[in-house]
């Protein structure tokens, strides 16, 4: 009767890989089970040592999997002062160097015991479903939520042939989400529209942020100078993560913002076409290798520059916020969370960047109040999931395989029903010539047993 419930977040990233799909979900798991009346687990991936050695930095790699939790766990722990009680477990992938981004091998849904196969979060569930060839989501878990955290079709534009390709990724979006999950949270309106899916930003910031913006108000308070420093930004040094749009904008208006100085921080691919667009501008633009955006070198900015439209919710932003900074960014929809904050600055041309810039400037951060700092926290944001979810209202009884067609709605679920097996059964059979599995040797890393000698359809039905 007492029974706790059991979330699973499945998500396609994990540190030391510094993603938001690395980080985010760690969050959601030490938050939801802070309060010990739910049973959490984060489902992470697993790679190849090659594959770690390429993607994870400082040559950080691990020989077992308790290793690498070892270290997950004392970084979460470190940021929250939490004890985090949350299980961890992993499942095989792989690191495909054409997407730069983790492919799941195999049944994924084999990492969760049918006994807790209770709700799942999908954390990218488009992504954690492309190549989905197993136990259906929806028949394993009572409830299935997704949280879309990237506007792929905006990247795949980019690409050669990009629209084409972002086509018939929007309708295979919508597919797999259909098949496989309930309910759909979206971070922003910058994500593509997908079936039973609500806007809601569920993330927070590190609380070490926010005891930074803390520390600013108080000095504020003192009547001391809480902000000794001009503008920054801080991201990936790829054109696409916000250089190219600041670049231009700080271009097209050097006369306007003559006398501006403004420090980037980053590493990327780009890094080198940066900083030679940037010397070719007369303004002082001082390009700097990445650090960690809670380094002290950042508490003493006073203004954060984001221009950025390709985010879905910025990270950086709202850590920005949290520090008492004034942020200037796009009147754009993957800012609409932080438009209640006013310390939030937008501009929608040149003219009104120019001038935002100016009065940021000029003017001093408005001190955080307590309510702002607990709506960007992880507390509220965990509250804010818990909502949308409604995992209250969750179907206290997995689905079942067939159902008494006694009145007219019943066979019209019945049909609906049917309709969504003959989707996820042509999804499983394409999915069986395409869709990677583990080797041996991660098998035997991760103590799975050998695949299963069922039949396809067996299988597919979550038998």
């Amino acid at each position: 009767m007492d029974k706790k419930e059991h979330i699973a977040i499945f998500t396609t990233a994990s540190l030391p890989w510094m993603t938001g799909t690395s980080v985010n979900p760690l969050f959601r798991a030490a938050y939801l089970a802070k309060d010990g009346h739910r049973k959490v687990t984060l489902v992470i991936p697993w790679l190849s040592k090659n594959d770690q050695e390429y993607l994870y930095p400082d040559k950080i790699t691990f020989d077992t999997p308790k290793e690498q939790e070892k270290y997950v766990r004392e970084w979460i722990e470190k940021r929250t002062d939490l004890l985090c009680t949350f299980d961890i477990r992993f499942y095989p992938g792989k690191f495909s160097r054409s997407k730069r981004s983790i492919l799941a091998l195999g049944d994924i849904t084999e990492s969760i015991p049918d006994s807790e196969s209770d709700i799942a979060v999908l954390e990218e569930p488009e992504h954690l479903t492309w190549y989905h060839h197993g136990k259906r989501w929806k028949i394993k878990f009572r409830l299935v939520i997704g949280i879309v955290h990237t506007n792929y079709l905006e990247y795949v534009k980019r690409e050669k042939n990009g629209r084409a390709y972002a086509f018939l990724l929007k309708y295979m979006n919508r597919w797999v989400v259909d098949i496989y999950c309930h309910k759909v949270i979206r971070l922003s309106g910058a994500t593509q529209d997908l079936p039973r899916s609500i806007i809601c930003n569920v993330h927070g910031v590190n609380p070490k942020f926010l005891e930074i913006g803390m520390k600013k108000r108080e000095e504020q308070k003192l009547g001391n100078q809480a902000f000794s420093k001009g503008a920054y930004f801080i991201g990936k040094m790829v054109w696409s993560k916000g250089y190219k749009e600041l670049l231009e904008l700080l271009g097209d208006h050097q006369k306007e913002l003559d006398g501006l100085e403004v420090d980037l921080f980053g590493t990327g691919e780009d890094s080198v076409q940066i900083q030679q667009a940037a010397e070719k501008l007369n303004l002082t633009i001082r390009v700097n290798p990445g650090r960690d955006h809670a380094d002290p070198l950042f508490h003493d900015y006073k203004v954060f520059m984001n221009p950025s439209t390709t985010d879905v919710v910025c990270t950086t932003t709202a850590e920005a916020l949290a520090m008492g900074k004034i942020v200037i960014c796009a009147d754009h929809v993957s800012n609409e969370f932080f438009k209640q904050f006013p310390n939030c600055r937008t501009f929608k041309d040149g003219d009104s960047f120019v001038k935002v810039t100016r009065q940021a400037l000029t003017e001093q951060p408005a001190p955080l109040t307590d309510s702002q700092m607990h709506e960007l926290s992880w507390d509220a944001a965990t509250t804010r999931f818990l909502n949308c979810a409604e995992l209250n209202m969750a179907p206290e009884k997995k689905p079942k395989k067939s159902d008494s067609k006694t009145s007219f709605m019943t066979s019209s679920l019945s049909f609906n029903r049917n309709l969504e097996d003959a989707s996820a059964f042509m999804h499983f059979v394409g999915t069986g010539f395409v869709s990677p599995v583990p080797n041996e040797e991660q098998r035997k890393e991760l103590g799975l047993t050998t695949p299963s000698k069922k039949d396809g359809f067996t299988l597919w039905k979550g038998a």
